[in-house]
């Protein structure tokens, strides 16, 4: 099977899917490190145990998303110089972004491990549950850097056309970690730190892994050599395209975060609901977000080759893709809400299951929206415009976080207010999106030459 692929050749559609469904195999995968946490703290360890990791999912989701969006805006500046056929910028550009993913890893250690406290009062998080959620964090936090690791390496791969390698990676880890809670929690009694030390094991067995693999089957690419160095301007420009896709992803997760704080005010019964929920959310419409990243890649590739009739011809198949995804989705998530919830939480914790049926089913309904923001997150992304991708994340965030405050204070709304806010902010983004694109649709694809931010 070829590893590697030119995105810029083939049959649009199956160029596509062939490059997608490894990326979309694999993150579903990675979302087993914390499907397995939440499934077996919740089963072993009870309804606190859920809330405390619950929360701190969504911590721990705010800060891999700098490390990702880092990663994918790398990556996406690796795409163009491959499509470029740039052999030293790229060069150039994979050691920068190691030095700068680096860098920025290090310091969000630093920090998460000195304002532990300062995190758990932001969170608003119970007082019966701050001793646990320290627990928890404080191992949790030390898998920063394997998520580094894998993520800075599987840009490198994925901006070569191979999206298969992350995949066996993430494979061999996620197995790991199931087994490994298994092991921690059920068997040793190690309680919720149990969970986090099987998740980091395997985020530095999937980090360590990709970066041995690909020092070792593509030599050329970080072997040093003369001419190759760590230039600034190499380092600005990876900087000035990656800091906005990492605002873009930081921005989405924070108000994801806020609104946890939010969630947190309302008691642990609507905390553990959506412990739950958010994590089969979160499962079920992966697919379309990483067609959407899949689709930016291939979007970078065709604009460093100058080919806008191929990216226009991508933007079509792209679209009726993903809307066939969300519509499956939405149908099972729906139809299939409460045996979902009951995998995670006791039969009987019928009030915790009621509420979360009724976050899913509110979801659920609208994945095509999401489906479409993501595209469209790729989209300018992989056209070298990133930052139109971090107004539509403040849109949809900001509509979001708006909303739930808003519409929780009404009484006879409460927690369904801040369900609601979601799909609304979805759709708004989705608008101001599409009606951007085409109202400059000529002169943006017309001008795909390959330059990329100054």
């Amino acid at each position: 099977m070829q590893m590697n692929r030119d995105l810029t050749r083939g049959p649009v559609m199956k160029t596509m899917l062939r490059f997608a469904i490894p990326m979309i195999l694999g993150d579903l995968l990675q979302q087993c490190y914390n499907i397995a946490d939440t499934l077996i703290v919740g089963r072993f360890l009870g309804t606190n145990a859920l809330a405390a990791v619950g929360s701190a999912f969504s911590l721990m989701t705010f800060l891999t998303s700098i490390i990702l969006g880092l990663a994918m805006g790398s990556g996406t500046v690796f795409s163009i110089r491959f499509g470029q056929k740039d052999r030293v910028g790229l060069k150039e550009n994979i050691l920068a972004s190691f030095a700068l993913l680096g860098a920025v890893t290090v310091v969000l250690n630093i920090a998460v491990f000195a304002g532990t406290d300062l995190i758990l009062r932001f969170l608003r998080t119970p007082q019966e549950l701050v001793g646990m959620m320290r627990e928890y964090l404080l191992v949790i936090f030390a898998g920063l850097l394997g998520i580094f690791l894998y993520n800075f390496f599987a840009s490198v791969l994925r901006a070569l056309g191979n999206s298969v390698v992350p995949l066996v990676f993430l494979a061999v880890s996620a197995f790991l970690n199931i087994a490994l809670d298994l092991w921690f929690v059920a068997g040793l009694g190690r309680g919720v730190s149990g969970a986090a030390e099987a998740t980091v094991i395997s985020q530095y067995v999937s980090g360590i892994g990709i970066a041995v693999y690909t020092r070792i089957k593509f030599p050329d690419l970080l072997r040093r050599e003369a001419g190759i160095r760590l230039r600034s301007s190499r380092v600005r420009e990876i900087t000035g395209f990656s800091a906005l896709t990492c605002l873009q992803q930081s921005i989405m997760n924070f108000g994801i975060l806020t609104v946890q704080g939010l969630v947190n005010s309302f008691g642990t019964t609507v905390m553990a609901s959506f412990a739950a929920a958010v994590k089969i959310d979160a499962f079920a419409y992966l697919p379309v977000q990483d067609f959407g990243n899949a689709f930016s890649i291939f979007i970078a590739q065709n604009f460093g080759a100058q080919k806008p009739e191929r990216i226009r011809k991508g933007i079509r198949t792209a679209t009726l893709t993903s809307l066939g995804f969300s519509l499956v989705l939405s149908l099972f998530v729906c139809v299939f809400a409460a045996p979902l919830m009951a995998l995670f939480i006791d039969a009987e914790e019928t009030a915790v299951i009621a509420e979360g049926v009724r976050y899913l089913r509110i979801e659920g309904v609208f994945y095509c929206l999401i489906g479409g923001l993501f595209l469209l997150y790729g989209l300018y992304r992989g056209l070298g415009k990133p930052g139109m991708s971090v107004v539509l994340t403040v849109v949809s965030l900001g509509t979001r976080v708006g909303l739930a405050y808003a519409l929780s204070a009404i009484p006879t709304l409460g927690v369904v207010g801040i369900w609601w806010s979601v799909p609304i902010g979805w759709f708004l983004a989705d608008a101001l999106g599409v009606g951007y694109y085409f109202a400059g649709r000529k002169k943006r694809l017309s001008g795909a030459h390959g330059d990329l931010p100054a």
